[in-house]
């Protein structure tokens, strides 16, 4: 299969919003293996070793990621976490059970009554099944004369 022609790029690039174009044009699809050049991530000064934030804010990336969807150029962005790859990603994490902090969501913690509650309600449906034979054993005892283990 040939390489598409100079002239099939520039045609896709005419029907690109105005704002794709000039992301593409200040950071190129390719350019972004670099974490230093990813404009969507949090990067470090070399000298003073100091974070610095984003180019490109949360929303300014979810806008991008929006409009590169719509016209099909979504995979030349840099990796973000508002792009469509990302959230699927994590919604298969969270299907086959969770890591870490999904862990913790789909199992959380609660109050004690809510995760003491399934146990006890097991034990009051054994006790329940069991009632007919105790009361028996009651009756065939004298109500309670000579009762020796009382039921707990």
């Amino acid at each position: 299969m040939t390489s598409p022609s100079r002239s099939t790029f520039i045609s896709l690039a005419h029907t690109l919003p105005p704002r794709l174009l000039r992301f593409f044009a200040r950071y190129p699809p390719g350019t972004h293996t670099d974490v230093r050049s990813n404009p969507f991530k949090p990067t470090v000064h070399a000298i003073t070793k100091r974070w610095h934030n984003p180019i490109f804010s949360y929303r300014r990336q979810a806008v991008l990621c929006k409009i590169a969807r719509q016209h099909g150029v979504e995979e030349l962005l840099p990796p973000s976490r508002k792009s469509s790859a990302y959230k699927e990603e994590k919604l298969a994490q969270r299907a086959e059970g969770g890591v870490g902090r999904w862990k913790r969501m789909l199992e959380p913690k609660g109050k004690k009554w809510e995760r003491t509650l399934h146990a006890r309600l097991e034990k009051r449906k054994k006790a329940m099944e069991e009632m007919p034979a105790l009361i028996e054993k009651w009756k065939r005892s004298g109500h309670g004369r000579g009762w020796k283990e009382w039921p707990r």
